[in-house]
């Protein structure tokens, strides 16, 4: 049944559109650490966007197939609540950032590795998100697919779902896979890397309709 999930708008570079974001009802911010992207931040200006944060909005770091002595000097300098591992990261280095204090997000792909059946392989996992796995970037890349793949995964493990949203498209998406919180980025842009507020007001308002309410285990903790 459709609950109404976390959302984390993801990608952000601009400190006036991130306190924006999460006055719009955000629960999470995420940066990107990934010099391909065209979100791409460095950890200063995350640092900058970290600080004007309210105390409840969750701080999420995403990298992708970055060294341990990376992520962990990058969470501690951007105060980072979490990081989101985006690439072919083994359960091992899941295991040593959570045994380091970090809440870990694995990315699993439906169409790439790994594959959704490796989950149980990242045990460690704080939570996970799932997307479709195909386009040029990590990321959903806009692309819509079958949400609805997802919905016996979320019974079962911690589901952030990602790839295709919008306001248009989110709720069908969550009556579809039913998750725990959901991840946009492109879909709440007027461009690359910037987001719009009336996209993302538009958003939040789109899962406030949802009809049905249930207590899932909270994925971002601030």
């Amino acid at each position: 049944m459709p609950v109404k999930p976390e959302i984390k708008i993801c990608g952000l570079t601009k400190t006036d559109e991130a306190v924006e974001c999460a006055m719009a009802g955000a629960d999470a911010i995420g940066f990107v650490f990934y010099p391909p992207s065209p979100r791409n931040i460095t950890p200063q200006k995350a640092r900058e966007i970290s600080m004007a944060l309210p105390d409840n909005v969750s701080r999420v770091g995403v990298f992708v197939n970055s060294g341990f002595s990376d992520i962990m000097r990058i969470a501690d300098y951007c105060m980072l609540n979490s990081v989101q591992l985006h690439g072919q990261e083994s359960p091992g280095s899941v295991k040593s950032l959570k045994d380091s204090g970090l809440s870990v997000i694995k990315t699993l792909f439906i169409h790439k590795m790994p594959f959704t059946m490796a989950a149980q392989s990242y045990n460690a996992a704080s939570a996970f998100l799932v997307e479709c796995g195909k386009g040029r970037l990590p990321g959903g890349n806009s692309l819509v697919w079958n949400w609805k793949d997802v919905l016996q995964f979320g019974l079962n493990y911690p589901l952030i779902l990602a790839g295709g949203l919008r306001p248009e498209t989110i709720f069908q998406a969550v009556s579809d896979a039913c998750p725990a919180a959901v991840d946009v980025s492109s879909g709440v842009e007027s461009h690359p890397g910037h987001k719009s507020i009336d996209k993302v007001k538009a958003f939040v308002r789109a899962i406030s309709t949802l009809p049905v309410e249930r207590k899932l285990r909270k994925i971002f903790s601030s």
